[in-house]
């Protein structure tokens, strides 16, 4: 890793004398191909990845991928190889995200970007399924997320941005029974999701904490809806906030990144 790199990060503006835009490739600040094993390829925080039994007991990850149904698999990957889950995934397993993402609790902006191959038909165990979850404590609580329905036929793919939970639902209404989590969802019915293609899923999220956040998901570069007026305050303890990976997941997952600010539609097609 570059030994500068941490403090051009700091310079969160990402914008250069003359007032354009960081360039995509100087906003990465995490990087997992999968190519070389479990770690991160590049990562401004660890680059290590931890399991868990599960994330209540998060504090006991240990580095490693102490997982009998979560291995790397050479030659499978969208390039290389990529981290293969063969059954429904109820272990943690995850990067820290302090440092690897550009969290700031009154104005964060960012991207995340990765490859997804399965059928969700077919492949997917009953339950809820969250390809990942960037939070310290639960998807509806400071929390980014992407997630195939439980109920649905076909499931519907949706993308979920949540700050903290006493902000936006002080009455703990349940969250399937409560407009604001429900009207905040970016909801995808048709998607191109399929057993031996890889789909590329980008997150893009702006000012998030600041009373106007927004975010927008695209599938394979292509804008599938934006949430926006995320109002809610986020807030995270740094010792616990993850980069989770595969949450009751089955499929295959690779080319994990994450950059700084949000990528232009033009700068995700790049990325494919």
């Amino acid at each position: 890793m570059d030994a500068g790199y941490p403090m051009k990060t700091a310079l969160l503006c990402f914008v250069t004398a003359a007032g354009l835009a960081q360039p995509a490739k100087d906003a990465l600040l995490f990087h997992a191909s999968f190519d070389k094993g479990i770690d991160a390829d590049f990562a401004v925080g660890d680059h290590r990845l931890y399991t868990a039994p599960n994330y209540k007991e998060q504090q006991s990850a240990r580095p490693g991928l102490d997982h009998p149904d979560v291995s790397i698999v050479q030659g499978a990957g969208k390039s290389g190889a990529a981290l293969q889950f063969r059954r429904k995934n109820t272990r943690a397993v995850f990067y820290k995200a302090d440092k690897n993402t550009a969290f700031e609790p009154k104005n964060w902006s960012g991207t995340i970007s990765f490859w997804l191959s399965l059928d969700p038909e077919t492949d997917l165990e009953p339950g809820f399924c969250d390809p990942i979850q960037v939070t310290d404590s639960a998807y509806n609580d400071s929390a980014i997320w992407v997630d195939f329905t439980k109920d649905e036929k076909p499931r519907h793919f949706r993308l979920g941005v949540f700050g903290e939970r006493e902000s936006w639902n002080p009455t703990k209404m349940p969250d399937d029974k409560n407009p604001v989590f429900l009207n905040r969802l970016v909801v995808v019915k048709k998607y191109p999701f399929a057993k031996g293609k890889w789909t590329h899923v980008v997150v893009t999220h702006s000012n998030l904490g600041s009373g106007k956040g927004t975010a927008t998901l695209y599938l394979n570069g292509e804008k599938q809806g934006e949430a926006s007026m995320i109002g809610e305050a986020f807030s995270w303890d740094p010792a616990l906030a993850a980069l989770r990976l595969g949450v009751n997941y089955v499929g295959s997952f690779d080319e994990l990144k994450i950059f700084g600010r949000p990528l232009t539609q033009a700068e995700i097609r790049e990325l494919q």
